[in-house]
């Protein structure tokens, strides 16, 4: 039962749905398509990986304080996760793109040399996923997201 209230926990799992959820509306505004895969896929705004690690954070500042043991072992996983998520995982994300347009140029090519065998789309090439990473803007809004999300939890139910 104590995990129930494990607050910092909650509001972390809490900033994850709700980041993940807002990524479709602001898809939408900003590209007026309605692409409600964005609520299980990596990368977009705000990220919620940074929202998550900063959620946590905040509610292990609020229940233990800023100059707690804990809050510093969170802080630090969350500049982690934070910097991984726009370094790492974004270069990853941009190897991808170029590789998947390699693949679609060499299948083009095999396809205007009439060598390529019928087969369904699907089966002649499986593109690797490009929305890994994030662009700093994108952790730096899924950050305030959390923090912001937290702080109003807290107060919520408090």
């Amino acid at each position: 039962m104590e995990l129930l209230m494990n607050f910092p926990l909650w509001a972390a799992i809490a900033a994850i749905f709700f980041a993940q959820f807002v990524k479709v509306p602001i898809h939408y505004i900003a590209s007026r398509n309605l692409n409600w895969s964005l609520l299980t896929s990596t990368g977009g705004m705000p990220s919620s990986h940074s929202a998550a690690v900063t959620a946590l954070s905040t509610g292990v500042a609020l229940e233990t304080g800023l100059d707690s043991a804990l809050f510093a072992v969170s802080a630090l996983f969350a500049i982690i996760t934070m910097f991984d998520a726009t370094g790492v995982r974004r270069q990853a994300g941009e190897q991808a793109i170029v590789l998947n347009q390699l693949v679609a140029d060499f299948n083009r090519l095999i396809e205007e040399a009439k060598v390529w065998q019928k087969k369904a789309e699907q089966e002649k090439r499986r593109e690797l996923k490009e929305l890994l990473g994030h662009k700093p803007i994108e952790v730096f809004f899924g950050g305030l997201t959390g923090i912001f999300l937290t702080i109003a939890l807290h107060y919520l139910f408090h």
